[in-house]
């Protein structure tokens, strides 16, 4: 006979034969010992049945996953824990490797800039800067035709090119030339003044390009005006007057009310006329010292000073502040 026919207590004689902490046979599955009870039944009379009598267990044994007779492993109780359904989802890499949940998405801020804008503003911009495009590459365009040699073009709209470079934007080579210029010349003015109380008299000479050096000097960012305007509006008058201030071109006419207008507009910021004075003629000279030369150069240089005076000038009503452009 073999050891199981000895009733409930041959396992466990041969368990304890084996020894404490020993498994099951080789091929056996685990066996559940001891008692459990059996479910309660329900009364016919509505009530709960009594208790039933504990059972032994090892009469019949039920399939234990990785045991004899198991048709199906049993699933492990799950260790997900109640709140995972509310985590976010894992995202995953393209290798499908998941790196956990990914960061909210970021609340988009207030719009700046000219995608703060309207529809319609947008548009005006728009606009607005293709205008000032298109200015620039006509400014560019004139003045490359200017300074350009002769032709084709400036052979036919040769007048619509000077219309928009002179005065203004006049251009020449005497930086590049091979003998530039060594002299310092410095523009000056006086006017003739009736006062409010009907007096006449005459300024002193106002030297409007000492005023454009004191303005530059230790200025990191002087304006065009104070550095070309005074200069530029002289060069131009010469170019078109000879020395006896006789039109020579086309365009003196031109050259003697554009310098008559700065000189004008400049006695006028200076408060030369006093309070409800007014200027009525004015009168522009120039000043042309030699550049000292070098110590090492054996050049000669005049120390005195050459002057050129022109003619007076009746102040009209276009030269002023009212009718300057």
């Amino acid at each position: 006979m073999d050891a199981y026919d000895g009733g409930t207590d041959a396992p466990r004689e041969a368990e304890a034969s084996r020894g404490p902490g020993t498994g099951p046979p080789p091929g056996e599955g685990p066996r559940a010992t001891g008692s459990v009870p059996r479910p309660r039944a329900e009364a016919s009379g509505g009530g709960p049945a009594p208790d039933s009598e504990p059972t032994d267990r090892t009469d019949s044994p039920e399939p234990v996953a990785g045991g004899p007779g198991a048709d199906s492993p049993v699933p492990a109780p799950s260790t997900v824990p109640a709140d995972a359904a509310a985590q976010p989802a894992a995202r995953a890499e393209p290798d499908g490797v998941p790196v956990g949940p990914g960061p909210a998405a970021a609340a988009p801020g207030p719009r700046a800039g000219v995608a703060a804008l309207s529809t319609g503003y947008r548009i005006a911009a728009a606009l607005a800067v293709a205008v000032v495009a298109v200015a620039v590459c006509v400014h560019v365009g004139m003045v490359f035709l200017h300074v350009a040699p002769a032709n084709t073009v400036t052979k036919t709209h040769g007048e619509a090119v000077d219309d928009w470079v002179y005065p203004e934007f006049e251009q020449n080579w005497k930086l590049f030339a091979p003998n530039p210029l060594q002299q310092n010349i410095a523009v000056q003015v006086r006017a003739d003044i009736r006062t409010a109380g009907g007096e006449r008299r005459t300024t002193g000479w106002y030297d409007l390009s000492a005023q454009d050096g004191r303005d530059i000097d230790g200025n990191l960012l002087p304006s065009h005006t104070q550095q070309n305007e005074l200069r530029r509006a002289w060069d131009f008058y010469t170019g078109s007057h000879d020395a006896e201030n006789r039109s020579v071109s086309t365009r003196s006419a031109l050259s003697e009310s554009y310098l008559r207008r700065i000189v004008v507009l400049r006695m006028d910021r200076g408060g030369a006329a006093g309070e409800g004075g007014v200027v009525e003629r004015v009168q522009v000279r120039s000043r042309t010292t030699d550049v000292r030369a070098p110590g090492w150069s054996d050049e000669k240089t005049s120390s005195g000073a050459a002057y050129r005076v022109l003619p007076w000038w009746p102040v009209t009503a276009a030269d002023t502040a009212g009718g300057a452009q």
